[in-house]
């Protein structure tokens, strides 16, 4: 049996490739990748992941396609991102009717000096939130409340939990469902 000794390639002429690369795809992915993600610092943290996992190869003169490699690299990130996508936060729903739009966030965040009438409307959209975290099992509550009012990551709340990381994402889940459901019967009986 033959034995076949890789060749390692020289420090100097690694990096004169990363540099060339990142020189000559720089621009295009993040074009590629800034269409696909919310916002530019999602997008910068991709195309950092991309640059760290190519730098990180020990087989650069292996790739053929350097940029065929590197868009399905992306591609799969992106694709990542999503996947891993931390769970949707109650005040990134948004409801819109016939005047524009407004955010839960907006009308829990109101300025209270507008007057009594926003003072009542807050007051009654808290009461109904507080009603429907007393209607999710206790668990759901328990990371709804550390994430969103003790802002607690959910990572912090698996550990401190013993739980799994995804376990703690889909009981987020369930409760921003559930109080978004609660939210838009409020907002749905308030429009009539």
């Amino acid at each position: 049996m033959e034995v076949v000794e890789k060749v390692t390639m020289p420090q100097k002429e690694k990096e004169s490739i990363i540099s060339q690369t990142v020189s000559n795809y720089g621009g295009k992915l993040m074009s590629y990748i800034r269409p696909k993600v919310k916002n530019a610092e999602d997008a910068e943290d991709i195309l950092q992941e991309v640059w760290y996992q190519f730098s990180s190869l020990t087989n650069l003169s292996e790739i053929v396609n350097i940029g065929g490699w590197l868009y399905r690299v992306t591609a799969n990130k992106i694709t990542d991102r999503y996947r891993k996508k931390k769970t949707e936060n109650l005040e990134d729903f948004v409801y819109e009717d016939e005047d524009g739009s407004f955010s839960i966030k907006d009308i829990l965040l109101l300025d209270e000096s507008a007057g009594p009438e926003v003072k009542m409307f807050q007051d009654e959209i808290w009461k109904k939130l507080f009603e429907a975290l007393d209607e999710l099992p206790e668990k759901q509550r328990l990371v709804y409340v550390e994430n969103e009012l003790n802002d607690k990551t959910l990572q912090e709340i698996a550990d401190e939990q013993g739980e799994n990381i995804k376990t703690i994402i889909s009981r987020k889940n369930y409760a921003v469902k559930h109080l978004r459901n609660r939210l838009r019967k409020l907002y749905e009986d308030l429009k009539s």
